[in-house]
């Protein structure tokens, strides 16, 4: 299925005003494929869960696990498959390419030069998303405009170009006061190092604490200049943006 601008508007117009429950109500009535939910276990992404899940909604849900994350991330994905019930798919990098990968550079090259964190972004990340959205119709994120400069000109719906489907991002406008009134509202488990000011969370090596002021992205790859993002969204085009 291809969009054009005009039904993405039409999209963003009926959605807007939606809260989160409706919202993912509606895109499944209004989509006939298959709709996949990628999660990192972050706040965000556990709000989602937490609506997918509590509504029974068939939708697919699924991580990404990189071979590098934070204990914490694994508590948090075990306390929410033991609160739901429900399957989350894990998707892991190529055996293959991380043995080349780590014999030839060492386990952490990623710190010597962007080429070779970009190499390992997309080694654990990129090429296991890839796989996970082959032959999805919609992709649903957690991304949040006050998260970056880079996200704060996403859209609530988008064109992935990239993979050839529609991304939706149902939080889009969402504060970070109200994802923390979903969580105590529905009790939904959450990763504790949002206790200890991480609030966005990747890779162990890539992910650090932020100061108090800092953007909420700040701590991820934080030894690079200006970059907060790797890679997984750059496929996306806004066409809302450029028809305005």
């Amino acid at each position: 299925m291809t969009l054009t601008t005009a039904p993405l508007q039409t999209l963003h117009a009926d959605f807007h005003d939606l809260t989160l429950d409706e919202a993912l109500l509606a895109l499944r009535q209004r989509f006939d494929g298959r709709i996949a939910f990628s999660t990192s276990l972050g706040l965000e992404d556990q709000v989602i869960t937490d609506a997918i899940f509590r509504n029974d909604l068939d939708i697919e849900v699924f991580t990404l696990d990189t071979g590098r994350n934070f204990k914490e991330t694994y508590d948090t994905l075990d306390a929410t498959r033991n609160k739901y019930g429900k399957p989350i798919k894990v998707f892991y990098p190529q055996t293959a390419a991380i043995e080349h990968y780590v014999t030839l550079k060492g386990i952490n090259a990623l710190y010597e030069s962007v080429g070779n964190r970009k190499e390992c972004c997309t080694i654990r990340k990129i090429e296991p998303l890839n796989r996970a959205l082959t032959g999805a119709q919609v992709w649903i994120t957690g991304l949040r405009a006050t998260q970056s400069s880079f996200r704060a000109d996403m859209g609530l719906f988008e064109r992935d170009e990239q993979r050839d489907l529609v991304k939706f991002n149902p939080l889009l406008n969402t504060t970070t006061a109200q994802l923390w009134g979903y969580i105590r509202q529905y009790d939904i488990p959450y990763n504790k190092l949002h206790d200890e000011l991480f609030p966005s969370i990747g890779c162990a090596p890539c992910t650090r604490a932020v100061a108090v002021g800092e953007d909420e992205r700040a701590g991820r790859w934080w030894w690079e200049s200006h970059n907060q993002e790797c890679g997984l969204h750059d496929g996306t085009r806004n066409p809302l943006k450029k028809a305005a």
